[in-house]
Order: structure tokens, then C-alpha cells, then sequence
């Protein structure tokens, strides 16, 4: 069995696992859970495509939230009923050819996929201008595009209903299409990572100069990683806006880009692993520390609640992981399966010593 095979069969192995606790999960957890864990997978795919921009190219971006949007009105434009569309656009009438029809529940995946590819020409919009920018520049840069999409869902009524936002969409996105595209994030950037794109892209992170000079074509990379990372927010932001049945300019608002930077930081950049196990525990932590910014009382004192004490709390890991951990939780490595059958065979060895 050659060593390429064999990685391959575990691969599947592992993803029917998932698939298979995926669905113990769906039988007997209760709907609030589920609905963490459908929040963590939707977080997988938006922070492992983040990291390919930020961490694997290297290029500081902050727009991911912009091309969410982009993929979340999609979704939402393409699956709400047509009854529906009628009640919500009261101020003024939908455009067509949105007003017209409306995709079943089986079309589904094929809108998730519209919304990821409204993201991706987002990024390819975005990026063909800023990616010539570096550094500072690039961050300003992006960070005003994806402003300009948020002022634009405000402003164009006749498309997003403004800043009332589109509500009653279908809740299609359940733990399986979650955990579907989280898995495919993962193994297509993965891959991309390990091929001579990926190779290039961590290239032109370390030296731009010394990558040109070795013929790598600088803005070509830089620019497929930006829609490739548009492509997977704007996935994201589809399931999001089937996941909350709702969709608003507020709900992409740059909150969530900051949320998916602590992400990839905590990680490691460069990290998909780090992405990956970060931002399913960021979900899980901003439940579990929900008790933060409810009213306390200990004894006679009483301290009062106060909003976004959970960001802070955030915060504060970040400052002391960027003084103990200055590359994050797992810097630039990976759990792979060399890694685990050579930690396993090393096992074995030391059992066959003793």
C-alpha cells in the first residue's frame, strides 16, 4: 500500500467519523448546542480561508467580513419564499429578477455555493487595486472596501431592504452542510497550501523581493489567495445567514473580522490546524463566558452586568498569548498523518523495548 493511499483511506476514515458523530450529535444533543457546534464549523470555514490571505500569504487583510456579507445576502436573496420577499420589502418594492423566483430546499448547496462565488468576485473586485498596496496600506485599504459593502447593504433598499434586513430565511444549514464545508475548507486549502501555489504564496510572505527574483509572479499568488479566502467568507456568510434566518448589515458588521483575527492569531498564523481547533473553542468560550456580562452578586457586593465584557476577556488572552506565545498556539505547524503515525510508531518502539 503506498504511502499516498493510505493517508488518503485515513483521511476518509476520519471524515466519516466526523459525519458519524455529527449525527449522534444531531440525535441527542439538544438545539442550543447544535447550534454552537453549527456556529464552530461555520467559523472552521471562514478562519481557515482568513488564514490562507493573512497567515499563508502573509498579506494583512480586513475585509473578510464584507465578502460574509456578500455571500450572506446571496443566500438569503436567492432562498427566501416568494411570499415572504413580498412581506419584507415594504418600503420598497424588490428588484427583479429576485422578486420573481425562489430556490427549494434541494438547491440549497447550489445557493451556499452563488453565495461563496459572490464572495469571490468581491475579493476579485477588491483585490485587483489593494493587492498592489503592502502592509498598512493593504489593511486600510481592504478594511474601506468592506465598509463600502456594508454602507452599500444600508443604502440599497430595493436589494437588501437597508438596514432593516432580510428576515424569515429558510433554516437549511444543519450540522451536516456545516461540518461539510468546514471539511472541504480544510482539505482544499490544505492542499493548496502543500502545492507549488502554497509554496509560493509562504514564499512571498518571508521576502517578496527574493520571491520576484526567483520569477514568482508576486500579484498573480497574492491575488489567488485573497479570492480563494472571498470565495470561503462568502460560503460562510451563507450558512450564517441560514443559521440565524436572518441577515443585516449589523450582522457583518467589522466585529466579525476582528473576532476572525483573534482566531488565526491564537492559532498560529499559517496554522489550518491552529484555525481549525481556535475557532471551534472561540465559538464554545463566547458561550461559556456569557456569565461575564450578566449581573453578579457575591456576598453583599453586587456588580452589574456589562456588555462586551466577553470581548475583553478575548483581549486580554490575545495580549498574553502575544507575550508568552508570540506565534500563537501552534505557530506554523501542523497535526498531519505523518505526524501521528511517526508519534505512534515511536510508541510502539519503546512498548517493544520494555
Amino acid at each position: 500500500m503506498s504511502d499516498k493511499f493510505r493517508k488518503t483511506l485515513l483521511t476518509m476514515c476520519f471524515i466519516g467519523f466526523l459525519f458519524v458523530v455529527a449525527w449522534l450529535a444531531d440525535s441527542y444533543l439538544d438545539e442550543y448546542v447544535m447550534r454552537v457546534v453549527r456556529t464552530g464549523l461555520i467559523y472552521i470555514t471562514a478562519a481557515v480561508g482568513y488564514n490562507l490571505i493573512n497567515g499563508i500569504a502573509g498579506q494583512f487583510s480586513l475585509g473578510p467580513n464584507g465578502f460574509m456579507a456578500l455571500g450572506g445576502y446571496t443566500v438569503a436573496l436567492l432562498m427566501l419564499p416568494l411570499e415572504q420577499k413580498e412581506f419584507v420589502w415594504f418600503l420598497q418594492p424588490l428588484i427583479w429578477p429576485f422578486n420573481a423566483f425562489s430556490f427549494a430546499e434541494p438547491l440549497f448547496p447550489f445557493a451556499v455555493v452563488l453565495g461563496g462565488l459572490s464572495g469571490a468576485i468581491g475579493a476579485l473586485i477588491v483585490g485587483l487595486p489593494s493587492l498592489r498596496l503592502r502592509g498598512d496600506y493593504l489593511a486600510i485599504a481592504t478594511f474601506g472596501f468592506s465598509q463600502i459593502i456594508i454602507v452599500l447593504a444600508n443604502n440599497l433598499i430595493p436589494v437588501t431592504n437597508g438596514a432593516l434586513g432580510i428576515k424569515g430565511v429558510p433554516e437549511h444549514a444543519n450540522v451536516y452542510w456545516c461540518l461539510a464545508w468546514a471539511v472541504a475548507a480544510v482539505l482544499l486549502i490544505s492542499n493548496l497550501t502543500n502545492s507549488s501555489y502554497g509554496r509560493a504564496m509562504k514564499s512571498i510572505r518571508d521576502d517578496e523581493i527574493a520571491a520576484e527574483a526567483m520569477g514568482i509572479s508576486i500579484f498573480r499568488h497574492k491575488l489567488l489567495a485573497f479570492v480563494v479566502s472571498g470565495f470561503f467568507a462568502g460560503v460562510a456568510g451563507g450558512l450564517m445567514a441560514s443559521l440565524i434566518t436572518t441577515v443585516s448589515p449589523s450582522l457583518f458588521s467589522f466585529s466579525m473580522t476582528f473576532n476572525l483575527l483573534i482566531i488565526i492569531v491564537l492559532g498560529g498564523l499559517g496554522s489550518i490546524t491552529g484555525s481549525t481547533i481556535t475557532a471551534f473553542a472561540f465559538t464554545v468560550l463566547s458561550e461559556v463566558l456569557r456569565f461575564v456580562e450578566s449581573p453578579i452578586t457575591i456576598g453583599s457586593i453586587y456588580i452589574p452586568g456589562i456588555a462586551g465584557m466577553r470581548m475583553l476577556v478575548f483581549s486580554l488572552l490575545l495580549v498574553l498569548l502575544m507575550i508568552f506565545y508570540r506565534r500563537g498556539l501552534f505557530g506554523e505547524k501542523e497535526i498531519s498523518w505523518d505526524w501521528i503515525l511517526s508519534r505512534f510508531g515511536r510508541r510502539n518502539r519503546q512498548g517493544v523495548r520494555t
